[in-house]
């Protein structure tokens, strides 16, 4: 169990949390959520030791070993992957790395003999014998081929990388697991396996995602990070957000009686707790929901962006015409003869095991990359826009919010003043002196935002 008790962290005079008092117990898994900035990842440091916090303890059942997704790719460069996934349990590895050093001794002492007594009593109750077996295994299920398993970090594809430090974080069975962003780089199979995984997993986990399908598949708790509090909630991301909503627009209706609030409240719980279900969770998470009561369910505070599409006019049946598209990068083909039509009203999601391929292939219909061979057509009533995954190139001059937006008003806007900039940065949920900030020093998931 992780136990927080009295919980503060404040930077100057910005508070993150205060005052947070919560219990994280076995069997469950909980993700964290909350609106940018609100301090998720800065929770998961705190409760990793990684950051201290200025008040308060953050305490662990004696004995239980904590696991936490390293964000750092560049760290284990100069070891095998296997053996980075084998670091990821630190007292295993300890073991293996000792024993090693002694049987590798030329001078061997009966002091060394009782002490590798010792450490192969330990090695065998740990499982270190299977050890590297079961993270090549763990390793092949999460999309690591074998031929990259006794290959350096440094040498391995980029986009695998991240697979490997997910494989530490998991490898060994730890009693609390702390992932952050686990799902980014992979492929939708990938992501169903580690669902699958987290769903069957019996002991802590916390994740922090803004996957909302991936947290609605594994989640039996929510822990929301709002106004210097985190609170848990029973129930999934979904279950959270309808109820949450629910409750919100029943205090602002002054007229309906409690009763029938009550009531609405409890039919609905009633239904979600019919439609639970994923693996070994479902019967836990189906009586949690029944056993809840209306006090524990809150309005959320917070707010949400003003995503509004107006298309300029109407566009014709054909948006996107595809003919035999092909790209190669250094060798490898990232796709080959992709044939298409989009028409007017589809919604298509392209998928690849290998993300290069669907940033090339943005990329050239885009008009920023050229294809080997093959065409491509937009509509000609059609304008397109595109959201890169890195963004980093648009955010390199040191222009405030407001005047690096002014860059991208299309050209048919005459009236390009403060009040609509601020206007079209506040559906976004960018006001007061947010608007003069530099964009060179937004966080990630501003700049996406942005």
């Amino acid at each position: 169990m992780i136990s927080v008790r009295d919980l503060k962290l404040a930077y100057g005079k910005r508070v993150l949390f205060e005052e947070v008092n919560l219990n994280f117990t076995k069997g469950n898994c909980y993700g964290v959520i909350g609106a940018n900035g609100a301090g998720k990842s800065t929770f998961l440091k705190i409760l990793s030791g990684e950051i201290e916090a200025n008040k308060g303890n953050v305490d662990i059942t004696p004995g239980e070993r904590m696991a936490v997704l390293k964000q750092n790719q560049f760290q284990f460069d100069e070891e095998s992957v296997i053996n980075t996934v084998l670091i990821g349990h630190t007292r295993l590895w300890s073991v293996l790395k000792e024993r090693e050093a002694i049987y590798a001794l030329a001078d061997f002492t009966e002091e060394d003999g009782m002490r590798a007594g010792e450490l192969e009593g330990e090695f065998g109750e740990m499982g270190c014998y299977t050890a590297e077996s079961d993270a090549g295994s763990l390793l092949s299920e999460l999309g690591v081929e074998e031929k990259y398993h006794s290959a350096l970090m440094k040498d391995i594809p980029s986009n695998l990388k991240v697979r490997v430090l997910l494989a530490q974080a998991l490898f060994g069975n730890p009693d609390i697991l702390l992932l952050d962003e686990p799902t980014n780089g992979l492929d939708i199979e990938t992501i169903s396996w580690l669902e699958n995984f987290l769903a069957d997993y019996e002991n802590i986990v916390l994740v922090v995602s803004h996957d909302r399908h991936f947290l609605d598949a594994v989640c039996t708790h929510v822990a929301d990070v709002d106004r210097q509090k985190v609170k848990i909630f029973t129930g999934n991301y979904t279950f959270w957000y309808e109820s949450s909503q629910l409750m919100a627009r029943q205090v602002n209706d002054k007229n309906k009686k409690t009763e029938e609030k009550r009531q609405a409240l409890l039919d609905f719980i009633a239904r979600f707790s019919a439609n639970a279900s994923k693996s070994k969770q479902a019967t836990s998470r189906k009586k949690a929901l029944e056993k809840l009561t209306i006090e524990e369910i809150e309005p959320s505070y917070r707010k949400y962006p003003g995503i509004i599409f107006q298309p300029l006019r109407e566009v014709g049946n054909q948006i996107l015409n595809v003919e035999k598209l092909q790209k190669s990068v250094d060798g490898r083909s990232l796709f080959s003869n992709a044939t298409f039509t989009v028409n007017k009203g589809d919604k298509i999601a392209i998928l690849s095991r290998d993300p290069l391929a669907v940033t090339a292939f943005f990329n050239i219909v885009t008009a920023n990359d050229i294809a080997d061979s093959g065409s491509y057509e937009w509509g000609s009533t059609v304008t397109h826009a595109y959201l890169p995954q890195e963004n980093s190139e648009f955010f390199n001059q040191e222009l405030n919010l407001m005047d690096w937006l002014r860059q991208y008003v299309p050209s048919h806007v005459n009236d390009v003043d403060e009040p609509f900039l601020r206007g079209f940065l506040g559906k976004m949920l960018f006001s007061g002196d947010d608007v003069t900030k530099k964009t060179n020093v937004l966080s990630g998931e501003k700049r996406s935002v942005a």
